[in-house]
């Protein structure tokens, strides 16, 4: 009964975007004249910024997600079918992450922008399999070719290889959409992939000699990419949905580990409700630190210019500072 309701009230918005949009033909031309036109729209923070470095300015490039806002429990709303509806270019991660994005595009129906799924070609990870060891992974748990992805990991953009293939996957479709400009985004796109390898090579670097290699985390299983690059072991208070709980069980056997191994911090994630992680810590002795997953930002992060790299060198800190790093 649920999803018939839904189904029907996606009609009925789908029908008033296409009412809206038909009436906002004439503010069409209304783009900065810097950008030429073309507008790019993306899902979540990591590829708003991939896209900024990628475009420079030959496009103007908007966050869908309002600030703050978890992925799962966005409801497209009839304006952002037309926003999406009047883009040159839209970009979104993958349908494990943005399930809604489908509605969006049938909201849209034909003739509207290029459509870029930036996980395609990435190496991927199951959700299932993963939530014991951060650094172990049996065959079949990475996937590089078609895949279902509703059963894998959606935080792919936390290993910075990927990262750097959403980046290709953007400059594509940049060039894709406006040709004229092709050897300048496919010239930023390898910019700022260098800036995604040296990243990387720090985390491998500062990473190498730690007392402990136990990230433990009270959230959601959000960092199983950055523990499985980097050969830690993790382990989440609850599953990858920000809207699981955890469970009793969990929660003891999280307690218990940290007391085995003497883990002395519990992460917690950014706009994510702490009270887990103090739980833990209450009972444990441990510290709390932050790390960020960085798929949304607050709107004040927003405002100051935060970038993916430099909410990445802060996670890289905290990792440091926790597990005790030489």
């Amino acid at each position: 009964m649920m999803g018939s309701v839904r189904i029907l009230a996606l009609g009925v918005l789908c029908a008033l975007a296409i009412v809206l949009v038909g009436c906002s033909k004439k503010d069409e031309g209304r783009t900065p004249a810097a950008h030429a036109g073309m507008s790019v729209v993306t899902t979540l923070f990591p590829l708003y910024d991939f896209a900024r470095n990628v475009a420079g300015d030959r496009a103007e490039v908007t966050l869908l997600l309002p600030p703050g806002m978890e992925p799962h429990s966005f409801e497209p709303r009839p304006e952002d079918i037309v926003r999406v509806s009047r883009a040159s270019l839209f970009v979104y991660t993958n349908r494990a992450m943005e399930p809604w994005a489908a509605d969006i595009l049938k909201g849209v129906g034909g003739g509207g922008p290029t459509v870029v799924d930036a996980s395609r070609g990435a190496r991927l990870l199951a959700a299932a399999g993963i939530h014991e060891h951060g650094d172990h992974h049996n065959e079949g748990d990475h996937h590089d070719g078609p895949h279902d992805e509703t059963r894998m990991d959606p935080h792919l953009w936390l290993d910075f290889a990927n990262a750097q293939r959403m980046v290709d996957n953007i400059a594509a479709g940049m060039a894709e959409r406006d040709p004229a400009n092709r050897e300048a985004y496919l010239a930023n796109a390898a910019a700022y992939k260098a800036k995604l390898a040296h990243l990387d090579e720090r985390y491998r670097q500062g990473l190498a000699s730690c007392s402990s290699r136990t990230v433990v985390h009270g959230g959601h299983f959000a960092f199983g990419y950055l523990a499985a690059r980097y050969g830690l072991r993790y382990e989440a208070a609850f599953a990858a949905s920000a809207d699981a709980e955890p469970t009793p069980a969990k929660l003891a056997a999280l307690v218990k580990r940290i007391r085995t191994e003497g883990v002395r911090t519990i992460y917690t994630e950014e706009l994510i409700d702490p009270r887990t992680a103090e739980t833990i810590a209450r009972e444990t002795g441990a510290a709390i630190l932050p790390l960020n997953g960085a798929h949304t930002v607050s709107r004040d992060d927003l405002a100051r210019g935060v970038t993916f790299i430099s909410l990445m060198e802060k996670n890289l800190e905290n990792l440091r500072k926790g597990l005790q790093c030489r």
